[in-house]
């Protein structure tokens, strides 16, 4: 049984709540982990969960992991309870640069054998919560065990485990080299623990425990499609995955996707979904609205393949730029992931997709699906979009970003 979340602050809401009714063991596996609010926030949970007695292990992507974890106290405090681990997808390395293309893309949490999320979402202030500042469009799918013994969460789990122990999945650090730390995180451990107690003062529908039954919809069958996991290039599995299940379509197809950014394997691969009986729908951010530059170029240089293959395209014109990676097939299959529409996707980092059959959930999804789509105006080919990205208003620095980025697009819009 499962539900849709699409609101970052349910999205918090309800990882708060997994970590707390965890008791025997949580999993969480993350592309970008930040020590912001509501990364602190997830922070203090674990801890307290590592104090009852719960075994927490957290896998990272190990070139944000160096931008946001290394030498961060709340993450070394976390790292020194001796019921958690933290291990490191590929760590970044200067001096070997060919290896630094494949990152640690999913995004999930486990407790237990019990309940998981699996979505977009990265753990940090652009994709939970309701704090003030700048914020991401995402979507998790919640999922609740019934009991059965063929359950998902063991193909959830299953994956996680083989990530885990990889020769590139390294412990962060071992647990000896914190010991110069521990008398300068105390402040941070002491700050942690405040966290945790100020959630269930202010917060205290976080911490009720609830039925699950009550709040998710039943499935026929849940299958989690996954890539390959070692380093250098994979082959696209989960791309090829989600075309076959497109290709059965006989209606209607809707993705969700923040960027697109295709080869051509990948394009006639969607021609071909073109092709069949459905109609095909792909939401993606407009070139002017996307909050990835190299995204944004290599979209408007080649808008018109896309249309040319018979794709009909909205362009999402919202207040933020939107992250949600999801399908709606038909009336009865519903995708939700961490996968992009993208090369780097399909080539080189680790993936995900959720594939659910079940019609209540897919009218829970296009139900979200059609709210963003109510902000979003059909693709044309339009060199006034071009020249918005150069024009007058637009600060000498972006300016001259988005220019590299034209002139380098044929040659890197295999890597990034």
């Amino acid at each position: 049984m499962e539900k849709v979340i699409i609101d970052n602050g349910e999205a918090l809401q309800e990882r708060i709540r997994l970590i707390d009714q965890a008791k025997e063991h949580i999993a969480l596996s993350t592309f970008a982990f930040e020590a912001d609010t509501s990364g602190k926030q997830m922070l203090a949970a674990l801890l307290e969960a590592a104090d009852r007695g719960v075994r927490v292990r957290i896998l990272a992507d190990g070139f944000n992991s160096w931008l946001n974890m290394e030498g961060n106290p709340y993450f070394i405090n976390l790292a020194m309870h001796p019921n958690v681990q933290i291990k490191i997808y590929n760590k970044a390395n200067p001096l070997v640069p060919w290896k630094g293309m494949s990152r640690l893309h999913d995004k999930c949490i486990v407790t237990d054998e019990s309940v998981y999320l699996v979505g977009g979402r990265n753990t940090f202030d652009y994709f939970l919560g309701n704090q003030e500042g700048y914020k991401n469009y995402d979507t998790d799918v919640l999922v609740y065990n019934t009991g059965d013994y063929d359950s998902s969460i063991y193909q959830v789990l299953n994956y996680f485990d083989s990530l885990w122990e990889l020769d590139c999945c390294k412990l962060w650090h071992e647990k000896n080299s914190f010991d110069k730390y521990k008398s300068s995180v105390k402040r941070d451990d002491a700050e942690l623990r405040q966290i945790y107690v100020t959630m269930k003062k202010e917060t205290p529908e976080w911490f009720e425990e609830i039925t699950y039954e009550n709040i998710t919809v039943p499935t026929r069958k849940i299958s989690l499609l996954s890539g390959e996991t070692g380093l250098y290039a994979k082959e696209p599995r989960v791309f090829y995955g989600l075309c076959s299940l497109m290709k059965e379509a006989k209606e209607n197809v809707t993705i969700h996707t923040p960027y697109v950014i295709l080869d051509e394997d990948m394009t006639q691969q969607l021609q071909e979904v073109c092709e069949g009986d459905a109609n095909i729908y792909i939401m993606t951010n407009s070139a002017t609205n996307n909050g990835n530059p190299f995204g944004s170029i290599d979209y408007l240089l080649h808008k018109d393949e896309l249309l040319d293959i018979g794709l009909q395209i909205l362009e999402y014109d919202g207040d933020r730029s939107y992250h949600s990676k999801c399908i709606a097939i038909d009336n009865h299959f519903s995708l939700v992931g961490s996968f992009n529409m993208d090369m780097k996707s399909a080539y080189q980092d680790t993936e995900t997709m959720l594939v659910v059959d079940s019609k209540e959930l897919n009218s829970q999804l296009r139900a979200a699906m059609e709210y963003y789509q109510e902000s979003t105006h059909p693709a044309s080919v339009d060199d006034d979009e071009m020249d918005e990205l150069f024009g007058p208003d637009v600060p000498l620095g972006s300016k001259l970003q988005r220019w590299i980025i034209k002139l380098l697009d044929p040659y890197l819009r295999f890597l990034l």
